[in-house]
């Protein structure tokens, strides 16, 4: 099984600090995300509640109509707290810098981060621009205006 929408091309520039690693690829058929690997010189302990712009050397050409979001690997959320501290960033399609990753440790322990780990995922999705009318008021519905917690619960 496959995804019937066809894919939209995005051209990739290796950066020379991104050179010897791998270009993101879907680790299996019907995923979602990419990994985005570390293009780190050096290793960088993170330590908890440190925030750090992880370079990927890459940057891409997102096509119109497209947006990439940046989010965090599972794995290294549960099993070290490490997160994308803006989950999920947003890469436009009219960006063409180097795709950063922001991450941050909400863990107890220090993270050591190398060139090569992957630190988070590309999301390549669809996006609509809205038209925003200014109104006096708006059309009721049944929630109105119920907010954060308003239907009980956790």
């Amino acid at each position: 099984m496959s995804y019937p929408q066809e894919k939209p091309e995005v051209a990739v520039k290796r950066l020379e600090h991104g050179r010897g690693l791998d270009l993101p690829v879907y680790m299996t058929e019907l995923a979602a995300g990419m990994d985005l690997a570390a293009a780190l010189k050096d290793t960088l302990v993170l330590q908890p509640g440190q925030i750090a712009l992880i370079p990927t050397g890459l940057a891409l050409a997102i096509p119109p109509g497209y947006e990439g979001q940046v989010r965090p690997r599972s794995g290294l959320a549960v099993k070290h707290g490490i997160t994308v501290i803006n989950a999920p960033g947003t890469i436009d399609a009219d960006y063409r810098g180097e795709v950063m990753v922001g991450l941050i440790n909400l863990g107890a322990e220090p993270v050591n981060l190398k060139r090569g780990d992957r630190v988070a995922q590309l999301i390549i999705a669809p996006v609509c621009q809205a038209v925003l009318t200014e109104v006096d008021e708006l059309p009721d519905t049944d929630r109105g205006a119920g907010g954060f917690g308003h239907t009980g619960g956790h």
